[in-house]
C-alpha cells in the first residue's frame, strides 16, 4: 500500500460521510411509521442489504469503465464506453453539485414528503431504492477517482457502519459546520468538470484536486477552530 491508496481512501471515505448524511435521514424517516419495535431492525437491514446493492453498482461502473474500445465514432472522434461514462458521469456531477449547492444556499422551503410505509418488506425495497438513487453522485465519485476494489468495497462498507452507528453525530457536525458540506459539493463541481474534460480526452493529475480539497478542508477547520475563540480573542491582532 503507498500514500496514493490512503489518500484515495480518506478521500473518498470523507466524501461519502459527508454526502450521505442526508440519505441515512431520508431513509430514517421512511420508517417513522414502522411499530417502534421494528424500526432499528427495520432500518438496518434495509441499509446492510443497500450496501451490497451500492457495491455490485459501483463494481458494474468500474467494469464498464474498464471498456477502452471505441464504442461511438462521428466525424473521425471516438468514444469509449469508459469515455462515455466520464462524461455522463461528469456532466451528472455537476448538475447535482450546482443544483444541491444553490439549494444549500438559497434553501426553499418545500412540503414534507409522504412516504408509505406498510409492510417491514416494503420499506426495505424502498430503502434499497432510494439509497441507490441518493449514492449515484458518490459511486461515481468513487469509481472515477479509483479502479482498486479493495478501496471502494472498503470505503462504501465503512462508510455505511460508520453513518449507522453515528448518523446523528456526523449530521449535527454538517449542520453546525455547515462550510463542510459546502466543500463536499464545491468538490463535486470541480470533479464533474474534471470528469468530463477527462472523457473528451484531456487528462488532468488527479492530484492537483486532492492539492485543492486539502487546502479548502485545512481553511475551513482553522475557520471552525477561530470561531470556537471567545469573541474578545478574536479581534485583530490578539493573536499576536
Amino acid at each position: 500500500m503507498n500514500l496514493d491508496y490512503f489518500i484515495a481512501f480518506g478521500t473518498l471515505l470523507m466524501l461519502e460521510l459527508i454526502l450521505g448524511v442526508d440519505n441515512i435521514v431520508f431513509i430514517t424517516i421512511m420508517t417513522e411509521r414502522l411499530p417502534a419495535h421494528l424500526r432499528q431492525r427495520v432500518r438496518n437491514l434495509g441499509i446492510g442489504l443497500a450496501v451490497l446493492n451500492r457495491i455490485a453498482l459501483v463494481f458494474s461502473v468500474s467494469w464498464l469503465m474498464s471498456w477502452k474500445e471505441p464504442f461511438v465514432e462521428y466525424q473521425g472522434v471516438s468514444l469509449s464506453c469508459n469515455d462515455l461514462i466520464f462524461i455522463v458521469g461528469g456532466a451528472f456531477l455537476l448538475f447535482k453539485g450546482i443544483k444541491e449547492l444553490w439549494a444549500w444556499v438559497v434553501p426553499i422551503e418545500t412540503p414534507p414528503h409522504q412516504f408509505f410505509a406498510g409492510q417491514a418488506g416494503t420499506v426495505i425495497l424502498q430503502i434499497i431504492a432510494v439509497d441507490a438513487v441518493f449514492s449515484l453522485d458518490s459511486l461515481i465519485i468513487a469509481a472515477s477517482l479509483t479502479q482498486d476494489i479493495t478501496i471502494l468495497a472498503g470505503v462504501i462498507i465503512s462508510s455505511s457502519v460508520i453513518l449507522m452507528l453515528m448518523a446523528n453525530k456526523v449530521q449535527a457536525v454538517i449542520t453546525r459546520h455547515p462550510g463542510l458540506k459546502v466543500l463536499a459539493l464545491l468538490f463535486l463541481i470541480v470533479l464533474g468538470a474534471l470528469l468530463i474534460v477527462e472523457g473528451l480526452g484531456l487528462n488532468i493529475d488527479k492530484h492537483y484536486v486532492y492539492s485543492a480539497l486539502a487546502f479548502g478542508l485545512l481553511l475551513e477547520l482553522c475557520h471552525i477552530l477561530i470561531s470556537r475563540q471567545p469573541a474578545s480573542r478574536r479581534v485583530a491582532g490578539q493573536y499576536f
